[in-house]
């Protein structure tokens, strides 16, 4: 992969050109931000083999930890139109801490896969890293945002960009809720992107109330602060304070957690139903926080049910 640096006048109209292009043979594209992040522009120039199981590592910036893993079917029964394959974005948790990283969810985007889905696991920035505020949160919407520039073209042209479903755990939730808040909210402005679900697994869906009820470390250590001393940050990554529009979401917890209370997806799909969203929220008996990241675990189980279940019903 080669970046080119243009000024930014040429870039835009360079970009500008390069989308008419694709445009036309039907691939759509979403431009590089305007501050220089590199990277190809332009999906199906070339097409990496499918090796079932194992993945094509992406970087989507140019830091350390800003790279992703993708999986691509050999096929299935939910390949999408004109042969192209819907798209589950995985966003691993632990904390937002640097000793958690994608490799948590290897496993679960290879059984994925086997249903015919491609699986873009992605890596961020963390906290006693590289991370910490603001860079894990926009770390995070720039690997998702990579599904329509770099991934894109690594994979092909093979993503059907208008069937993306977002999943994450514990940390990894309030990540994706975040992002899908942020990208259909119009906040962003418009997408290239069509995020159809989010599925969260004992997630951390409104950090306020996580300092106030539970282990607020790990939330002080992300933003900087309490809320009362930077209030801001936590209006801006909560995920209870920016719901998506559009977008079915499913919270799935278990009742013995310890790690992240229940509440917290009770609270956000009252919120979310409240809003006109299309929600579903499953409390699970008997489970904790981490069987989520046990790829043979009922929790798991259950998980990889709903989020095929959505992307069928995106077809």
């Amino acid at each position: 992969m080669v970046g080119v640096e243009y000024g930014a006048a040429r870039r835009w109209a360079v970009v500008a050109v390069l989308a008419a292009v694709v445009g036309g043979i039907g691939f759509s594209v979403e431009p590089a931000a305007p501050s220089g992040a590199t990277g190809p522009l332009i999906p199906g120039l070339f097409t990496e083999p499918v090796v079932p199981g194992a993945p094509i590592r992406i970087a989507y910036g140019p830091e350390a930890d800003t790279f992703g893993d993708l999986y691509l079917p050999a096929g299935g029964p939910l390949t999408g139109s004109a042969g192209r394959c819907p798209v589950v974005v995985l966003v691993h948790g632990g904390g937002w801490a640097q000793y958690r990283d994608l490799s948590q969810f290897a496993e679960q985007a290879r059984q994925l896969t086997e249903s015919g889905v491609a699986v873009w696991n992605i890596e961020y920035r963390r906290v006693n890293g590289a991370g910490g505020w603001p860079v894990t949160l926009t770390d995070a919407d720039a690997a998702i945002g990579a599904l329509a520039t770099v991934v894109q073209q690594r994979a092909g042209g093979r993503l059907d960009l208008g069937r993306v479903h977002l999943a994450g755990h514990s940390a990894g939730g309030q990540l994706a809720a975040w992002a899908a808040g942020r990208r259909t909210s119009g906040a962003d402005g418009p997408q290239v992107l069509h995020i159809r679900s989010v599925t969260l697994m004992a997630s951390v869906l409104d950090l306020d109330y996580a300092v106030g009820h539970g282990n607020d470390g790990f939330a002080r250590k992300l933003l900087g602060g309490l809320p009362a001393e930077v209030p801001d940050h936590y209006r801006y990554a909560s995920p209870i304070a920016n719901l998506p529009v559009g977008v079915h979401i499913t919270a799935i917890h278990g009742d013995n957690d310890r790690v992240v209370a229940a509440e917290q997806s009770r609270r956000y799909i009252d919120a979310a139903r409240g809003a006109g969203d299309r929600t579903e929220l499953r409390i699970l008996p008997g489970t904790g926080h981490t069987e989520f990241t046990d790829p043979n675990s009922a929790a798991w189980a259950v998980t990889r049910e709903a989020i095929l279940t959505q992307v069928g019903e995106s077809a």
